[in-house]
């Protein structure tokens, strides 16, 4: 009963018609009313159905409120999923359509995790949108201030010195493989692969422990910046990140031997969430989802930013279009980071990590206090030290921010979902006129019916797996 690729879909397209108006019945006297058939259904009145308990109206609008009363026989059910629920990655709600086990419909309703981000932004100046943009897609915060960044920078004309975009990629490889970890992991969780959930969040701890040393932060860092990135790597960052790559490179195999080859896992998502080529192109779907289709669109290397033309790595994908095939490239994306990390060592050269401007560049080396937070007292000592022009410059730089020119732009990076695209908006103000953020997980879930639909219920978690949606970034 599972999704197969040769399986024509068996969902219902069409809605049903609705029900014509019952006629009103006076009472007590027994006998119809001729005169209130002839006048028509009300076009304004709320629809209703009869229950058990009487006549029931329903007064709400929403695609899902009207599926919910479209009823044709006794054996379709409609169940909800969420948004409360262990297996839909976050508070997401999933109204499905049963015949049986079958999924005749099924349709995604969003918004429960809305935080009005991007609006935000527009309140705040360039630089201080990158601590708003870094919490949408909450799984790969990186790669957020990343797109936010470069675009800002496209519209300033400028470009971060070397090393500071040489920083960038480490970063977002290690970003990319902590996500690929949390996908697995949840998704062997939702399948009951316990095992592999907790191998899976024990590699992640080792990401987010040197994400902590390098940037600060565990999540949510800000260490990009528009210009560079906030400061550079701290003393001991190489021999931290090659211990990293050593252990990685020791666990990894595991992953293999616990679900690549494992028969369970296999049978599994084999033939499981079937999307082709020619659906994921219609449906605008990026990432490992396109890729395990057969198309070869990485970002990194049709559109190269940050300098990703000078690194040699692979992009791999697959014909299957299934399940199984997106959990396999996660983990050879997985090796492929590895293998860029490796290279970003040999490029860090010594250099500026924020461009040489003292209108957009901070006056002085931002550096973290003894408490972790704020700063630290050679730092204020620093400015204070300076002349009084000095100080006003760093006040009004911080408080004020710097003027964009007028313009838009979009920039798109390859995120670990697929095209995360930062679009722009500057009236030459110190601050945004308009943050748009594309992010992959709102367009990637739209493929979720085409995946569902004709299979069985319990495909669905396997499904929504292999999409990997950060509902972060879908409420943005």
């Amino acid at each position: 009963m599972n999704r197969r690729k040769d399986r024509k879909n068996t969902s219902k397209n069409s809605k049903a018609k609705p029900r014509a108006a019952e006629p009103a019945h006076t009472v007590g006297s027994g006998t119809t009313d001729t005169t209130t058939q002839t006048a028509g259904p009300d076009p304004y009145a709320a629809t209703s159905r009869e229950t058990t308990e009487g006549r029931v109206y329903t007064v709400t609008g929403g695609d899902w409120d009207g599926m919910l009363d479209d009823w044709r026989h006794d054996e379709r059910i409609v169940v909800n999923m969420g948004p409360q629920h262990p297996s839909t990655h976050g508070v997401l709600r999933l109204v499905l359509e049963l015949e049986g086990e079958v999924v005749t419909q099924a349709r995604s309703v969003i918004g429960y995790l809305h935080t009005g981000i991007e609006k935000n932004c527009e309140y705040r100046t360039w630089t201080q949108g990158v601590t708003f943009v870094t919490r949408a897609d909450y799984l790969s915060p990186l790669f957020n201030e990343a797109a936010y960044c470069l675009a800002t920078e496209k519209l300033l004309g400028i470009t971060a010195p070397r090393r500071a975009q040489v920083i960038r990629v480490l970063l977002m490889e290690l970003n990319r493989i902590g996500s690929h970890l949390v996908a697995i992991a949840t998704g062997g969780m939702e399948l009951g692969a316990l095992t592999g959930m907790t191998a899976g969040f024990r590699e992640r701890e080792e990401v987010l422990h040197l994400l902590e040393f390098l940037t600060g932060l565990r999540m949510n860092h800000a260490f990009i910046r528009p210009g560079g990135v906030a400061q550079d790597l701290p003393d001991g960052s190489d021999a931290k990140i090659r211990d990293f790559l050593t252990v990685m490179d020791s666990r990894l195999p595991d992953y293999d031997k616990l679900l690549t080859g494992q028969p369970i896992w296999k049978n599994r998502l084999r033939n499981v969430a079937y999307l082709p080529l020619d659906g994921c192109l219609q449906l605008g779907v990026t990432g490992p989802i396109l890729r395990s289709a057969g198309l070869e669109w990485d970002l990194r290397k049709v559109q190269p930013y940050c300098g990703y033309e000078e690194y040699d790595f692979e992009v791999p994908t697959s014909t299957d279009g299934d399940a199984y095939a997106r959990y396999v490239l996660r983990v050879e994306e997985i090796h492929q980071s590895l293998k860029i990390i490796e290279q970003c060592l040999g490029k860090l050269e010594p250099g500026r990590v924020m461009v040489d401007d003292p209108k957009i560049a901070w006056p002085a080396q931002l550096t973290i206090g003894s408490d972790g937070m704020g700063n630290s007292l050679e730092h204020v000592r620093k400015i204070m030290g300076q002349s009084m022009e000095a100080l006003i410059h760093h006040f009004k730089l911080v408080t004020e921010g710097f003027a964009v020119p007028p313009g838009q732009v979009y920039f798109p990076v390859e995120s670990p979902r697929g095209e995360l695209g930062c679009h722009l908006v500057s009236d030459g103000g110190t601050r945004p006129m308009r943050v748009h953020m594309r992010d992959p997980s709102f367009v990637n879930l739209q493929s979720m019916p085409a995946m569902s639909e004709g299979g069985l219920v319990a495909d669905v978690i396997a499904a929504v797996a292999s999409i990997d949606p950060v509902m972060g970034g879908v409420d943005r």
